[in-house]
């Protein structure tokens, strides 16, 4: 998420109580987790798993429960005792929840020729661009941008919040919910089905190339970016910051892992799973996926097992 405009150093240090180590009038331009990062960032880190990988990331500032780390040159610390929950004070005050309860918020701009259908919600700060057509009981959410000539089915919604959980449990045993402040951009001529989930990014864009068509009951995860011309058929599932390149084919009910690459032209055939990134123009079959051909062959061994068993226990 980037802010508004360049946030000062010490301005968030006083927000979140932190002892700041580094540039005092240094300018922050946002916020993000680990696997969107870039320069000028701030990012959040509470286990000394991860230190080595915040601090050498893209992100210039780092949210931190010590100071015995090494800072590299040209980045600056901001130290507290509950890294999380800094992250979530800052997420909180750029990106307050506002409820709107109107069916089309005062804040959304809806373009010329574009029919929203009855039943249908658009929150708010949501961009619906030219001739779209949004069928009935559509919902979508907060920061949604929307392109030109897009067709969204009934019953889809996008922009909900990110399935993603701090996995150290609080003193009651709850897992502890990451604040979405990211968003959904889907480009011009793409086509949603019905029943489809479209997550926002955590802190950053889910996304949905130009001319991509997506079947319906699909689920898209947080930060996830299909790119253009993608075809997604019926009940596939898409975890968390996974890259799928233009022209991908993903047929029914296929599972992609997260914070994976699937490679331009690819097609995967129905009922795969995706556990690794894997290249472009071939065709993959199987859980976890092979080349087609190559699954073919395992399935033709896997057959002959019995028979050649058989030999052996007659030799």
């Amino acid at each position: 998420m980037n802010f508004p405009a360049p946030v000062s150093l010490s301005w968030i240090a006083t927000l979140i109580g932190a002892e700041l180590i580094g540039n005092p009038d240094a300018q922050a331009i946002g916020i993000n987790e680990i696997h969107k990062v870039k320069t000028g960032d701030l990012v959040f880190v509470d286990h000394p798993k991860y230190y080595d990988k915040c601090l050498l990331s893209e992100a210039s500032f780092i949210i931190i429960n010590t100071k015995e780390v090494e800072v590299p040159e040209g980045k600056a610390l901001l130290v507290v005792d509950a890294p999380f929950e800094a992250y979530q004070t800052i997420t909180n005050h750029f990106r307050p929840f506002t409820p709107s309860l109107l069916s089309v918020s005062e804040s959304a701009i809806i373009g010329e020729n574009t029919v929203i259908m009855p039943h249908s919600f658009v929150g708010n700060h949501v961009v619906i661009g030219h001739n779209c057509i949004i069928h009935p009981n559509v919902t979508i959410l907060d920061h949604t941008v929307i392109g030109n000539h897009v067709v969204i089915q009934a019953g889809t919604v996008i922009g909900g919040d990110a399935f993603y959980y701090n996995t150290k449990k609080t003193r009651d045993n709850w897992y502890k919910k990451m604040n979405s402040c990211g968003d959904v951009t889907i480009e011009d001529n793409v086509e949603i089905g019905c029943n489809c989930t479209i997550d926002r990014g955590v802190s950053a864009t889910t996304t949905i190339g130009a001319g991509s068509k997506i079947d319906n009951m699909v689920h898209v995860g947080h930060d996830v970016v299909i790119g253009k011309n993608c075809l997604i058929a019926a009940q596939v599932g898409i975890a968390g910051a996974t890259t799928l390149e233009d022209g991908v084919t993903l047929w029914g009910q296929v599972g992609v892992n997260k914070t994976l690459t699937i490679g331009k032209g690819a097609v995967i055939l129905g009922q795969s799973g995706v556990n690794k990134s894997i290249e472009g123009n071939k065709i993959y079959w199987g859980s976890p996926v092979l080349s087609a051909k190559e699954k073919q062959k395992e399935n033709v061994w896997v057959k002959r097992i019995p028979a050649l068993w058989k030999k052996v226990m007659e030799e």
